[in-house]
């Protein structure tokens, strides 16, 4: 039988390298970028992180060492960073005939039974992603998904091994040594809570772990726990997820970009929040039975607070946006209140199912209030919105009631340019 070998390729600082891409002038300089409403940092360059800043850290707090190291901070653009990805794991999917995209910028990769010696492998893919995509990739080998997922982080932090560590290529006391170099909160599937109680029980590193006992591991933690020890043991549990499995509640939020209490600001907002998550129920085919709606006000400042939610059970579950839209404005208006100052919205969908699932109706409580459109005719109606926003940019056909003007829209003050996703910014190139 042929042993498992798993490989985790991903993008390296992957929102400062397609940053980097369309503005070489970045390149060796320190770069972060913001969460919404240029809040947070979620990215950073080597150089920022050598100066060390953390993930999470509100660019606030360090304005000076922004103006003492000229580090350059851009605003999220989630279009650009979606259709490098898209084209990075593209050419990654050449390597090997299953694959699994686990996140914007990592997937694994099952090589197993190869000819070539799988470092070898990931040297070209590595050599290929670069050159044809223009991102910088690490890639860790390993006979488990959690051991590849180990590998990479090693290959991160060691520059002698050239952007690859391959597990299962070193010796048994090579590959201790290297595990017991890494904290057991970092192991995948710990994190910080499971790894404070590990410690505790005087398990420090991942090859602690390795070696804890299964039955032990099964009655003071559970299955999961039992399992990430297995793989650290190179006993595959996890298989590639090759096919997206669809998502079982979709919930579109963010934080307005200046904080209101007008109420037609807010319905704005809703009206755009679901409108992109009935995009995404469609996008997987599915029809939701359940909206929920929520506002928040800032809990940390000292003001009124006031956080209501409203949910509302379809009779007939929909995928469909001017419906959604209608109900979902209404449960807003019955849950806002005058005098709050509200930071931000979402819209849940739950209660999710195929769309060839088809619940007659029996009872329609809130298709009194917005009563249902002809079903075909409205399946065409939303297939087409869909085709326009594919293929001229989201938002060129839109529900009117998201106005115009949008206030509430989030903070992009130094967005850079849908370099691949936008006719109207796509870059110039001068001879």
């Amino acid at each position: 039988m042929t042993a498992s070998r798993f490989a985790l390729a991903d993008g390296n600082n992957f929102y400062v390298s397609c940053e980097r891409l369309f503005n070489p002038r970045l390149e060796g300089r320190p770069v972060v970028v913001l969460s919404n409403n240029d809040g947070c940092v979620v990215a950073r360059s080597q150089e920022v992180k050598a100066l060390g800043v953390k993930m999470g850290t509100p660019i606030h707090h360090i304005r000076a060492l922004v103006a003492k190291h000229q580090i350059a901070w851009f605003s999220s653009n989630y279009a650009l960073y979606g259709e490098i990805s898209r084209r990075m794991m593209a050419v990654m999917g050449q390597f090997s005939p299953r694959r699994e995209t686990y996140s914007i910028d990592e997937c694994f990769l099952d090589l197993s039974g190869m000819h070539r010696a799988p470092a070898d492998i990931a040297q070209e893919l590595r050599r290929r992603v670069r050159s044809w995509v223009g991102i910088p990739t690490c890639v860790g080998i390993g006979e488990s998904k959690t051991l590849a997922k180990l590998a990479n982080a090693i290959a991160k932090k060691t520059p002698s091994m050239e952007g690859v560590c391959d597990l299962t290529a070193l010796s048994a006391t090579a590959r201790q040594a290297l595990l017991e170099g890494r904290a057991v909160a970092d192991v995948w599937g710990i994190g910080r809570k499971l790894g404070a109680r590990l410690e505790s029980l005087g398990v420090q590193t991942a090859d602690d772990l390795r070696q804890f006992d299964l039955e032990r591991a099964r009655s003071q933690f559970g299955i999961v726990v039992v399992r990430t020890i297995e793989e650290l043991r190179g006993i595959s549990c996890a298989d590639l997820e090759e096919r997206i499995p669809a998502k079982k509640q979709i919930c579109s939020s963010r934080s307005f970009g200046k904080y209101t209490n007008d109420i037609e600001e807010i319905c704005q907002a809703v009206t755009e929040y679901t409108a992109r998550a009935a995009e995404k129920l469609r996008r997987q085919n599915g029809i939701c039975a359940q909206l929920q709606v929520g506002l928040l006000t800032n809990p940390f400042k000292d003001v009124p607070q006031h956080h209501p939610v409203g949910h509302i059970r379809l009779s007939v579950p929909t995928a469909d946006t001017l419906r959604l839209v209608s109900i979902a404005v209404r449960v807003t208006r019955e849950i806002w209140r005058p005098g709050y100052i509200y930071k931000k919205a979402e819209v849940m969908f739950t209660d999710i199912n195929p769309a060839t699932y088809e619940q007659l109706r029996l009872f329609d409580e809130e298709e009194r209030r917005v009563p249902a459109p002809p079903s075909e005719k409205r399946a065409r109606l939303m297939a087409t919105l869909d085709a326009v926003n594919t293929k001229w940019e989201r938002g060129t056909l839109r529900v009117a009631s998201a106005g115009d003007a949008q206030p509430w829209q989030m903070r992009r003050e130094r967005m850079t340019p849908a370099y691949t996703s936008s006719w109207n910014e796509l870059p110039v190139a001068r001879t």
